[in-house]
């Protein structure tokens, strides 16, 4: 019998079990690994500070999408050991693989930028990456009235790379509704030498920034905080003041893949761009926002991936050649503020473009244009997060990125990064 263990049960390893269950053969084992029994929808956090979601409408249980017939272990993974194929838990249990999943996601880790991790940590110092913090950050937004908000986004990569530009978006219209706009500032401080890594959105961004009267503080690595001095510092000594940080921290992929020399230097699992497998250890896979991929660590992401690598994987574990390849496609809304949104569709290869979206012509979702479509299609992938794409449903959008529909802009790309 194959015995394939899948480590994490979020977004990609509870997709993989539900179609792999869905398409092998019973005499497959699948067994699921993961501590929290609680199943986040993390797209939500980013409404909880604003009061459009309440905590509740953000959590699930995790063994409710777990398929029958496939093995959920909850536990603690304290190693892997690829050497052995062999998966340590923390009870001391050892969990013997033939093929190995990794979807244990990309994690805020405030440990990693002094000052951050403070006793201000949850008064003057919030995140909303996590769902302790989006909470903590819904009453300190409530009673701000009047200062400077720091919107700060310390390293790339980072999952839902939009998230920090919808967060000053939505600010300045939360305050703007509570009529205290003239009171606050914004600043969104950022190590990217604009709003965005790409040409063509990255314009339109800085344009809606600039009439917003948000302020860029562009190509800012930050060295360290200052609690004490409510400050953050730059590598080169530069200094922006806050009266309320917003950071997102560091993201790193899960400590127990630290120690085996198969991840690169944030922790994330190195694997071929194209079919996600490891080119040190053939029976390892890494999915989701665990893999090191030069693409968006975004739920779309996995989604999309999903339909390349189910059948690549069957394809390699029967004994065959793989045969499908991811091209990077992603998908994000990007919220604005006032019932509005944005709508970028892009890949490994291809910038965002405007255009209309998933349907040439007709849409209905606009590309990189500001629509109340796009904001209820935003709100409304809640539903389909829950109802189709955990349960391994086919979403009714293509997995590859099409051109059809989008508007070629002139202007070249000269960024070499990724978002």
């Amino acid at each position: 019998m194959k015995r394939i263990v899948i480590l994490g049960a979020g977004t990609a390893g509870t997709m993989a079990a539900n179609q792999l269950r869905k398409r092998l053969e019973r005499d497959v084992q699948i067994t699921v690994v993961d501590e929290d029994p609680v199943h986040y929808y993390q797209p939500g956090f980013l409404f909880i500070p604003f009061g459009t979601y309440s905590p509740d409408k953000v959590t699930k249980p995790k063994a409710r999408f777990i398929p029958k017939g496939v093995n959920f272990v909850k536990a603690t993974i304290t190693e892997l050991v690829p050497e052995q194929q062999v998966v340590r838990l923390g009870d001391g249990t050892e969990l013997p693989y033939d093929y190995l999943i990794i979807a244990t996601g990309t994690h805020p880790t405030r440990s990693e930028t002094p000052g951050l991790d403070s006793s201000e940590y949850g008064k003057t110092i919030h995140d909303f990456y996590s769902y302790d913090g989006a909470v903590a950050l819904h009453d300190a937004i409530e009673k701000f009235d009047g200062g400077t908000l720091v919107v700060n986004l310390i390293e790339l990569p980072i999952k839902c790379p939009v998230a920090p530009l919808e967060f000053a978006f939505l600010a300045d219209a939360y305050f703007e509704e509570r009529g205290i706009r003239d009171n606050v500032t914004i600043k969104y401080v950022t190590p990217m030498s604009s709003a965005f890594t790409k040409p063509v959105a990255a314009k339109r961004l800085g344009d809606m920034f600039e009439r917003r009267g948000i302020d860029i503080e562009p190509d800012f690595y930050v060295e360290r905080v200052d609690a004490d001095r409510r400050t953050v510092v730059s590598f080169d000594e530069r200094e922006v003041e806050y009266d309320l940080l917003v950071t997102v921290p560091v993201n790193k992929g899960a400590a127990f893949l630290g120690k085996t020399g198969i991840v690169d230097e944030l922790n994330h699992v190195k694997v071929d761009s194209k079919n996600f497998q490891s080119p040190d250890f053939p029976s390892i896979f890494a999915i989701g926002d665990a893999a090191a991929l030069p693409s968006s660590k975004a739920g779309s992401v996995a989604h999309f991936a999903m339909e390349t690598f189910v059948p690549n994987f069957i394809e390699y574990i029967n004994g065959s050649e793989m045969t499908h390849e991811f091209d990077g496609h992603a998908n994000c809304f990007i919220e604005t503020g006032h019932d509005k949104a944005m709508l970028i569709d892009f890949n490994y290869f291809t910038e965002p473009l405007p255009g209309k979206y998933p349907v040439p012509k007709l849409g209905p979702m606009s590309l990189l244009e500001e629509t109340r479509r796009n904001h209820w299609g935003k709100l409304g992938f809640k539903w389909l997060y829950w109802h189709m794409l955990l349960p391994g449903r086919r979403m009714p959008v293509k997995a590859e990125m099409s051109m059809a529909g989008k508007i070629p802009v002139t202007e070249p790309d000269t960024s070499k990064d990724n978002i």
